[in-house]
């Protein structure tokens, strides 16, 4: 793990008055891109080239001689063969000297490399990045660990495939689509190796990862993706913000909901097994009743990381929620970092965030508000990693 001092060594030595924001071309970069603009920052996307068109082109910024945003988002590109071609010290050395400050998402972290994160890439980081490793299922200390640290609610785990008496979830990673799910769903043994089987001949998921695969019971319910964010600066409260929910668009899950069951039985093998591919989302709001739960489950988490990864959760972060009949949350994922789907808030920001601030605020303008107030008390070595 680079060591925080030397991070803040590279951050005291940047112009603050020419603080740019950076973030990997892919996920949530348009909302981080959005709120720093929004704020007043110039924005960089490190891009690969073949999918670098969304910010070089369509999103692209362009002001006046004054320096005014006219239209777009994006001011520059950085265009690389691969995302991972970003550990080059050249492109690093030229981050630093351009005053970046990182925002981390999931694209950043799958295509970089955790273990590259944590020891190579020096460029100094909005967020803990430290706790990017517990995203990383399986881990010894993963966001299941925290979880019981907290002593959070999440869904029960199924240590053997034969013990499976009900309705269960099986998480491992696509074999093809790396940054996808391979996750099927099964009632029983014989089901599991029915689908486990049929999914191995597909090529969609593989032995290695199914051997190491979660296995937890399936809890029926709407899902919320909960958006929080932890300030270390905020004097006022505790520090803990709710900024907005969303939920996912999956493939092929979606389409098979939309059919009627008749049809889902006529489905060919390639067919029957939906996948839980992300290809969009969608916001939402809870019932008043439960944002008290909500928070506490935010509190918790903060807690726990304050407490087992030093100094704890800085930043936005996301518990991926669902809910049962009987209105009680279960935690099945966690996002250490900006949220996959605070999309649908950039300009608009969301209903819980616009209320407690008063004024439009999504996850990427609420990163850029406090780079704006670190910079403003001096205090940047408070945000970065």
């Amino acid at each position: 793990m680079i060591d925080r001092k030397k991070i803040t060594e590279i951050v005291g030595n940047y112009d603050i008055s020419k603080i740019k924001i950076g973030v990997v071309g892919s996920h949530s970069a348009l909302d981080a891109c959005d709120g720093a603009v929004e704020e007043g920052f110039r924005t960089v996307a490190i891009c690969q080239k073949g999918r670098e068109k969304t910010y070089s082109n369509y999103f692209r910024a362009s002001r006046d001689k004054k320096g005014n945003i006219l239209k777009g988002i994006v001011d520059e590109v950085v265009l690389l063969d691969k995302f991972k071609k970003m550990l080059d010290k050249d492109v690093q050395n030229k981050l630093i000297k351009n005053n970046v400050l990182f925002v981390p998402n999931r694209s950043f972290t799958s295509y970089v490399g955790i273990d590259a994160v944590e020891s190579e890439f020096a460029v100094p980081l909005v967020g803990s990045r430290n706790l990017l490793r517990s995203e990383e299922r399986g881990g010894e200390k993963d966001y299941y660990w925290i979880l019981n640290k907290a002593n959070l609610p999440h869904p029960e785990k199924v240590g053997d495939p034969k013990d499976i008496n009900e309705l269960v979830i099986v998480k491992l990673p696509h074999a093809v689509k790396k940054l996808e799910r391979g996750f099927f769903t099964a009632s029983s043994y014989r089901e599991y190796k029915q689908k486990s089987e049929s999914l191995l001949k597909q090529n969609v998921i593989t032995k290695s990862d199914l051997a190491e695969a979660r296995i937890e019971k399936y809890v029926i319910g709407p899902v919320f993706n909960i958006d929080m964010f932890y300030s270390p600066l905020e004097k006022r409260g505790n520090g803990l913000e709710l900024l907005g929910i969303d939920w996912r668009f999956e493939t092929s899950l979606d389409g098979h909901v939309r059919l009627p069951a008749a049809q889902q039985m006529t489905l060919l093998p390639h067919q029957f097994t939906p996948e839980y591919t992300v290809c969009g989302h969608n916001s939402a709001t809870l019932r008043e009743s439960l944002l008290e739960d909500a928070f506490e489950l935010g509190e918790k988490y903060v807690a726990a990381t304050q407490k087992y990864y030093k100094p704890g959760i800085i930043g936005p972060f996301c518990l991926q929620t669902c809910v049962d009949k009987d209105l009680n949350f279960y935690i099945y994922d966690v996002a250490p970092r900006i949220g996959g789907g605070t999309n649908i808030h950039m300009s608009v920001g969301h209903p819980y965030g616009n209320a407690l601030w008063r004024k439009n605020v999504s996850t990427g303008r609420r990163l850029a508000m406090e780079i704006r107030k670190a910079v403003e008390m001096d205090k940047l070595d408070a945000v970065v990693t």
